[in-house]
């Protein structure tokens, strides 16, 4: 199937509630042109350089989403433009998103990253980091950014019963603050489940661009 046809397939079985975030990290731009010219406006990179080299070149309403793992120093790169960073892992990184975000003159949108996997290669703050940053102070004083939910990625795993709980539990974390309300979670093998677990905003690569050819 072509992208645009991948596209409106997903589209067609997605609630209303839920934001398709295409991952176009390593596709080249003609692929994403051709998203984007079938109505998609959310994209998602990894790699700062690459979004950054992105966003230079293509249309300026795309949406663009940080969801890698964002290094501190690399903030200022895409602070000018970037519309949500997905993967804030901890406060000294929200910390440099606020000051970047100053310099610009902007209020840059940001999920919290939890940490719910089986896995120690992921990045996220257990619940209690969570708590303690919303609950901080601190936070207070950051006026430039907004954070507006929480993101997670489940276990690679086969077992569809842990990946849903997993995704349950943020979920139910979540649900002690209602006033943020986007839920990131669920990619191409496990956005059924996350869907049905609350998610309102899902990254999905594969079954729209197909399996990456090349990785950096």
């Amino acid at each position: 199937m072509s992208i645009v046809g991948n596209l409106l397939q997903i589209r067609s079985t997605l609630p209303t509630r839920v934001t398709l975030i295409a991952v176009s990290k390593t596709k080249p731009n003609e692929l994403i042109l051709e998203a984007y010219a079938a109505g998609q406006k959310d994209f998602g990179e990894n790699y700062v350089q690459e979004l950054v080299d992105k966003h230079e070149q293509l249309p300026k309403d795309i949406r663009w989403h940080f969801i890698g793992h964002l290094q501190s120093n690399k903030v200022k790169n895409i602070a000018p433009f970037v519309y949500l960073i997905h993967g804030v892992d901890s406060f000294k990184l929200l910390k440099e998103i606020n000051k970047e975000a100053k310099k610009n003159n902007r209020i840059i949108n940001c999920l919290l990253q939890l940490f719910i996997a089986n896995e120690e290669t992921k990045f996220g703050l257990s619940f209690e980091e969570a708590d303690a940053i919303l609950n901080s102070d601190e936070l207070k004083q950051l006026t430039n950014v907004s954070i507006m939910g929480f993101m997670a990625m489940a276990s690679n795993t086969d077992n569809e019963s842990q990946i849903r709980s997993e995704f349950r539990s943020v979920k139910t974390f979540a649900a002690k603050y209602p006033q943020l309300s986007v839920l990131s979670y669920g990619m191409s093998s496990d956005r059924n489940i996350a869907i049905e677990e609350g998610s309102t905003m899902i990254r999905v690569g594969s079954s729209i661009f197909g399996e990456r050819n090349y990785t950096k």
